[in-house]
C-alpha cells in the first residue's frame, strides 16, 4: 500500500506540474504557507457553515441549491457576508487587464453623475405604465443649451413619446404609481444591469442574453459619452479600482463613435481629446495617491483601443490608422488594439485578416508597436466562426486572448499559448452562460499550463465591481487552488500587461511589499484560531 500511495502522489504531482502556480506553491515562504493553511481552512469551514443548503437566503430556488462557486447574481449577498470574501477583499490584485470602460462604474454612481448635469435629458419611445416599465427603456442625451426643454415629466398625461425631458425633472416628477423619484432610479438602474431572472431564466441563450447585454450599453452610452460625465466616470473607475486593491488597469475603450458630446452639447470631441482627458484624470489620481503616501497602491493605466466587429474592412482601415496616430501622439497610453462585440453573430477575425496584417506592416513604417489583444473564443460553439477566431488570433500574433472560453477544445492552441506566452484574460463571473464556477473551463486551462489573468469584464452590468468577487469565486470553487494560485494570478496580471520592463519591475516591487502586508494581515487576524474552530459568517 505504501508503494501505491507513493505512485499516487507522483501521478498527482506530474498531472499538476504544468500549472502556472506549480512553482509558486513549492516556493512559498513559511508565513505564506501558514496563510495558505488559514485560507484553505476558512474555505473548508464555510463550505459547511455557509453553503450547506440550510441558511435562509433570497436565492430564487431556495437554500438547497446553494454551493461554493454557484451563480454569482443569486449568491452575491451571501458572498459578501463570508470571512473568506472579507479577506480576499484586502488582497492586492495587481492589474485589471480586461474591462470595458463603459461598464466599470456602478449604475447608481453613473446616474448620480448624470443628475448633476443640467444638459442631460431623457426620453422614451412609448408611454411608461406599470405594465411597460420593464420593457420601455430610457434614452439619454446631453443637449445643446438652445435645445434644452422645460418639460415637467416623462409620466404625466401630457408627455409625448420621443420628446426630451430634463433628467432632474423626469426624476423629481416620476409618477408615484411607478415609485416616485426612487422608482425612477430603480427603472434606470434596472436598465443598466442584468438581474438573476434574466441571466439564468428568461435570457438563457446566447442571442437573448446578448440582446439584454447590448441594451445596457445602449442606455449607458447617452449618459457616459458626454465630456463632463466621462471625465468624472474615468475618475470613479480609477479610484474604485484602487480601493479594491487593483494597482494597474488596461481598460478597453470603445472608439466606434468618432466623436464624444462636448460640454456645449454638440457631438464634436475627437478621439485625441478623449486621450487628453483620460491622461489628465490619470495624472491627477496618481498625484493624489502620492500625496497620501500611497504610491504603491497605483502604478497607472494604459488603454486598449477598441472598435466593434460589425464594420467593413474599409471602415476598419480608418480605425487602425486612427489607432496608429494616437499611438504616435500618446505612446505611453495606447496599450493595444481589439475588436469587440458578440462573436457568435458578428464578423469573425478571418474576414479582417488583410487590413490587420497591413496594420502590422504600417507599425513598422511609422516606428511604433501596437499589439493585438483580441477577444476570441467567447462562445460555447464547437467549430463555429467564434470558436475559429482562436486560430486567427494566435496566427495574427495576439499578445493576450480575451475570454478564450472555448480554448479547452483546442489542445494545439493551448500548447501554442504556453510556447508563445499568450495569457488568457478570463472573466469567471461575466460569461453569461456558465452560470456557476464548476461549469467554467478555467481549472482545465490552468491544468494545461496556460497563464491566466483574472478579470471582471463588465462589472457594472453584474455588480461584481473590482476583482474581489472574481477572485473569490475562483478560489472557493476549487480545493486545488491555494494562496500560490492567487499569487500567480496577481503576478501574471503584471507580467502579461503592456507595461514596459522597467515599469513592471516597479510594479513587482510594490506588489511584494503589499503582498507581505496582506499575508501579515491574514496571520494576525486569524492565526491558530482559524484552523481550530468553525468560522461562521454573520
Amino acid at each position: 500500500m505504501e508503494d501505491y500511495r507513493r505512485k499516487r502522489e507522483q501521478l498527482i504531482s506530474e498531472d499538476r506540474a504544468l500549472r502556472p502556480d506549480y512553482s509558486s506553491a513549492r516556493a512559498l515562504a513559511s508565513d505564506e504557507k501558514k496563510a495558505d493553511e488559514i485560507l484553505r481552512g476558512i474555505r473548508a469551514t464555510e463550505a459547511q457553515s455557509v453553503w450547506n443548503g440550510k441558511r435562509p437566503v433570497k436565492h430564487i430556488h431556495g437554500p438547497q441549491q446553494m454551493f461554493p462557486g454557484m451563480e454569482f447574481l443569486t449568491a452575491r449577498e451571501t458572498i459578501i457576508g463570508t470571512e473568506l470574501f472579507k479577506l480576499i477583499s484586502k488582497m492586492p490584485k495587481g492589474g485589471l487587464l480586461h474591462a470595458h470602460l463603459d461598464a466599470t462604474v456602478r449604475a447608481d454612481v453613473l446616474l448620480r453623475l448624470a443628475l448633476e448635469q443640467p444638459a442631460m435629458h431623457v426620453r422614451t419611445s412609448d408611454p411608461l405604465t406599470p405594465s411597460t416599465l420593464k420593457t420601455v427603456l430610457p434614452q439619454f442625451r446631453a443637449l445643446p443649451k438652445a435645445e434644452w426643454t422645460t418639460s415637467p415629466s416623462l409620466t404625466n398625461d401630457l408627455y409625448s413619446p420621443g420628446s426630451w425631458v430634463p433628467i432632474k425633472n423626469a426624476r423629481d416628477n416620476f409618477s408615484l404609481e411607478l415609485g416616485g423619484p426612487m422608482g425612477f432610479d430603480r427603472w434606470v438602474i434596472d436598465a443598466l444591469m442584468i438581474n438573476p431572472s434574466e441571466a439564468y431564466g428568461t435570457h438563457n441563450t446566447t442571442a437573448k442574453i446578448w440582446e439584454k447585454f447590448n441594451s445596457t450599453f445602449a442606455v449607458s452610452d447617452g449618459l457616459i459619452r458626454f465630456v463632463p460625465v466621462w471625465t468624472q466616470y474615468v475618475r470613479e473607475f480609477l479610484l474604485s479600482s484602487i480601493e479594491d486593491g487593483i494597482s494597474y488597469v488596461e481598460p478597453r475603450i470603445l472608439f466606434w463613435f468618432r466623436y464624444m458630446v462636448g460640454e456645449d452639447g454638440e457631438e464634436n470631441v475627437p478621439h485625441r481629446v478623449w486621450f487628453e482627458i483620460y491622461e489628465r484624470v490619470l495624472d491627477e489620481v496618481k498625484q493624489e495617491m502620492k500625496a497620501q503616501g500611497r504610491d504603491d497602491e497605483f502604478i497607472g493605466s494604459r488603454i486598449i483601443y477598441s472598435t466593434l466587429r460589425n464594420i467593413s474592412c474599409e471602415e476598419l482601415e480608418w480605425y487602425l490608422e486612427d489607432c496608429l496616430a494616437l499611438k504616435q501622439e500618446f505612446p505611453h497610453l495606447v496599450a493595444g488594439f481589439d475588436l469587440v462585440g458578440h462573436e457568435d453573430s458578428l464578423t469573425p477575425l478571418i474576414e479582417y485578416a488583410e487590413p490587420l496584417l497591413r496594420f502590422v506592416e504600417r507599425q513598422k513604417e511609422v516606428g511604433v508597436h501596437v499589439p493585438f489583444i483580441f477577444h476570441a473564443g467567447e462562445t460555447i460553439s464547437d467549430g463555429g466562426p467564434a470558436d475559429m477566431n482562436l486560430y486567427d488570433a494566435v496566427l495574427l500574433g495576439t499578445k493576450r486572448i480575451g475570454h478564450g472560453f472555448s480554448v479547452i477544445k483546442h489542445p494545439r492552441i493551448m500548447e501554442m499559448c504556453r510556447e508563445k506566452g499568450i495569457c488568457l484574460e478570463m472573466c469567471p463571473i461575466s460569461y453569461r452562460l456558465t452560470g456557476s464556477m464548476p461549469m467554467h473551463p478555467l481549472p482545465a486551462v490552468l491544468n494545461h499550463g496556460v497563464h491566466v489573468a483574472l478579470c471582471s469584464d463588465d462589472p457594472a452590468a453584474f455588480g461584481n465591481m473590482g476583482l474581489s468577487y472574481d477572485f473569490y469565486q475562483v478560489f472557493v470553487a476549487s480545493e486545488v487552488n491555494g494562496l500560490a494560485t492567487l499569487r500567480e494570478f496577481v503576478w501574471d496580471s503584471i507580467r502579461f500587461s503592456c507595461l514596459d520592463d522597467e515599469e513592471k519591475q516597479v510594479a513587482f516591487a510594490a506588489l511584494e511589499r503589499r503582498w507581505a502586508a496582506f499575508v501579515s494581515h491574514v496571520l494576525s487576524g486569524y492565526g491558530e484560531s482559524a484552523r481550530s474552530h468553525s468560522t461562521t459568517s454573520q
